[in-house]
């Protein structure tokens, strides 16, 4: 009788259904980018800059005058700022304070930027991009024949787009039993 019971419960034990948890996720992405064109501009300011000794200047017009009536004495100037054009430039004369005494002169001047005119946004494009002392640009991609898919099974395709794309494809498989 004990062999009969013990067959049964191993019968029983048998029988009853195990329990178990099993997840299984597939999870499947594509990213397609094309870079966009970027343009960084920024105007370099007009500049004057003026260095000597024993020189004289000043701002005052024929304030003394050289033999043969040419002015002597006036001071460089920057041109009056008015939009759209650039400042423009006037170069000093000077005359030497003590004659036959060693001197020394030094006058630059940097050109700067005209004022640029607006630009505008028609459908994502800017039609000219402004050009300034410092500017950087950076063209955009082209899309081109980019492409990426995933089929129900896993196979991965991407084809190549132009310059500036960029596309990257993952399939992630996990099963998990608790």
């Amino acid at each position: 009788m004990t062999r009969a019971l013990l067959v049964l419960g191993i019968t029983l034990a048998a029988a009853l259904p195990a329990k178990a948890d099993i997840t299984h996720k597939i999870q499947s992405s594509v990213q397609l980018q094309v870079d966009g064109a970027a343009s960084q501009a920024s105007r370099v300011p007009s500049s004057l800059a003026v260095s000597g000794s024993n020189l004289h200047a000043s701002l005052r017009q024929n304030w003394q005058e050289k033999e043969g009536g040419e002015p002597l004495d006036t001071a460089p100037v920057l041109g009056t700022l008015t939009a759209g054009s650039a400042v423009g430039y006037t170069p000093g004369a000077y005359s030497i304070t003590t004659a036959g005494d060693a001197f020394s002169y030094s006058e630059s001047y940097i050109e700067g930027d005209a004022t640029p005119s607006n630009t505008s946004v028609s459908s994502g494009v800017v039609t000219s991009l402004p050009m300034l002392g410092n500017t950087t640009t950076t063209s955009g991609g082209v899309a081109g024949s980019l492409a990426g898919t995933i089929a129900t099974d896993g196979a991965m395709t991407i084809t190549a787009g132009g310059a500036g794309t960029t596309a990257t494809g993952q399939v992630v498989l996990s099963i998990e039993v608790d």
